[in-house]
């Protein structure tokens, strides 16, 4: 646990509550399994709004498409499937904070504003793990959508996305942490 993590979870810990672990994703630009789908298309994308815009204004004296205010929107849109969400989600991640504690666990995100999530352990059921050979992955909890890198910066809604602790150094440590952590939640309250 760092400290720096550990004072923004503080706040939203109860009194008798104990944190056991407190994370935050890998920083830096990634690079995900979903970009290998959306490079190409985001390519494709740039190709078609340049190549048929730039033709299109070729026999005539009208501007290239994307120098009009109708194509401006579908330029930016290409720009940022093709570059800008890698930087949304770096921004996003830097402001994203996982915790786990004796009852519950807790996700501090929010691109904008500050969101808090929490997940009682004795309620939790569904909980899956994603491990890369390096030790780093995810921990999902629940069943939902997964949209992974195009999704979380850009399709996004609460509604759609499963709540999960997202490139986490030491997965499958953590994954053990909240499967005791679970366990002894359940038998206090069994007894």
């Amino acid at each position: 646990m760092t400290y720096e993590i550990e004072q923004k979870l503080r706040p939203e810990l109860t009194r008798d509550e104990r944190l056991l672990w407190s994370g935050a994703p890998q920083p830096g630009l990634r690079w995900r399994s979903t970009d290998w789908l959306a490079m190409p298309f985001a390519l494709l994308w740039c190709y078609m709004m340049m190549f048929a815009s730039t033709r299109h204004g070729v026999h005539t004296q009208e501007p290239p498409l994307y120098m009009t205010p109708a194509g401006i929107p579908f330029v930016l849109m290409g720009f940022y499937v093709l570059v800008g969400r890698f930087f949304v989600d770096w921004y996003q991640r830097r402001r994203t904070f996982y915790g786990v504690t004796d009852q519950r666990v807790i996700i501090l995100d929010g691109l904008f504003d500050r969101r808090v999530k929490s997940l009682a352990l004795a309620t939790l059921n569904d909980i899956s793990l994603s491990e890369r050979s390096s030790g780093s992955g995810s921990i999902t909890f629940g069943s939902g959508a997964s949209l992974p890198s195009l999704g979380r910066s850009f399709l996004r809604t609460a509604n759609q996305q499963a709540p999960s602790f997202d490139m986490i150094e030491h997965v499958r440590r953590v994954y053990a942490l909240i499967r005791e952590a679970q366990q002894s939640n359940r038998a206090r309250g069994g007894a």
